[in-house]
């Protein structure tokens, strides 16, 4: 998936809880299919039997992900409505495997479908987005002093700092939807993006009044990063874009997730609090940080992870057909 990643198995696996976590080096290690950019996931032990995960980063970039998770999310758990698995040990790199690893507890569910794709969700919408605006709500209310503050242009930092990135990605897509530059999509990808009006949606970003409460942020509530269980939204995973920024971040799922009564559920619980000038300016930022993440990932991902680029595709689709956005 990137030039640079590091392999990681079963092995290395075994290997790592042998020499520093023997406690649990007895259980049986299983690769887990699913995984994210950025980690390669290991079941540790039984899921009905109180299991285990190992999460080890297969990039640079996720380095600091173990120590960040062990540091923050303890902190944080205890104010959350749904499940958020902090590390129960973090490992060390050796010779042989270069970075900073965690193990969490296993948690039960499945990863959210993704509805533009004509997934289920895996609960009831409604519901779902009740709960998920509490979650981004009652993350909201911690006090972020201390907290990470997010920097360069990570997520959540002021939205103008991702405008030469997102205007280079849109040329990108520009030119691979018309079969020139990365190459052409697959024939089973998402129709191609509407640049001219992706672009008039940034702009229309770019002009909101910036953040004036950082906040702490989850950054990267996708669908893979949240887990139904028995109906219900239960649990939130992969932290890894955590920090104190601009809580418009948090807001994206009112389009990759919901849609009429749903989206509006979601994007009232997660504003619920602010003044009412501060919510609308966060609504129409995270229309930026829609496109932020899905423009940038389309070139990137387009030939590494067709999949995740069509959905990509299919999220600034949702967004653009937003009644709201219309002139």
């Amino acid at each position: 998936m990137h030039d640079d990643e590091v392999e990681v198995t079963a092995d290395d696996v075994r290997r790592l809880l042998a020499a520093q976590l023997p406690h649990l080096a007895g259980r049986a290690i299983t690769p887990v299919p699913e995984a994210g950019t950025d980690h390669r996931l290991f079941l540790l032990g039984d899921p009905a039997a109180g299991a285990l995960l190992a999460r080890m980063p297969r990039i640079a970039w996720a380095a600091e992900q173990a120590a960040s998770d062990a540091r923050w999310l303890p902190l944080l758990a205890p104010h959350l409505p749904l499940t958020v698995p902090a590390p129960v040990a973090v490992g060390e790199p050796d010779g042989r495997y270069p970075f900073p690893w965690s193990v969490v507890p296993w948690v039960p569910g499945r990863a959210v479908g993704d509805p533009w794709a004509g997934e289920p969700l895996g609960f009831d919408a409604d519901e779902g987005a009740r709960a998920l605006g509490d979650l981004v709500r009652a993350l909201r209310s911690v006090d972020p002093d201390g907290g990470p503050r997010k920097q360069g242009t990570a997520r959540g930092v002021p939205l103008e700092r991702l405008d030469p990135a997102v205007r280079e990605a849109l040329a990108a897509i520009a030119s691979s939807d018309s079969g020139r530059g990365i190459g052409p999509r697959r024939p089973d990808s998402a129709p191609e993006v509407d640049v001219d009006a992706t672009t008039a949606a940034w702009g229309r970003a770019l002009a909101a009044p910036p953040s004036s409460v950082p906040a702490w942020i989850h950054g990267d509530l996708l669908p893979g990063n949240l887990l139904a269980h028995d109906g219900r939204l239960t649990a939130v995973i992969d932290w890894g874009a955590l920090g104190v920024g601009d809580l418009a971040v948090d807001l994206c799922p009112a389009w990759w997730l919901f849609d009429g009564a749903a989206r509006a559920t979601f994007l009232h619980e997660a504003t619920k609090g602010l003044p009412d000038g501060v919510a609308a300016a966060a609504v129409e930022r995270a229309l930026g940080w829609l496109i932020v993440q899905a423009a940038i990932a389309i070139p990137y991902y387009d030939t590494r992870w067709p999949e995740f680029a069509a959905a990509s595709r299919r999220r600034i689709r949702a967004l653009l057909a937003d009644p709201a956005l219309t002139p």
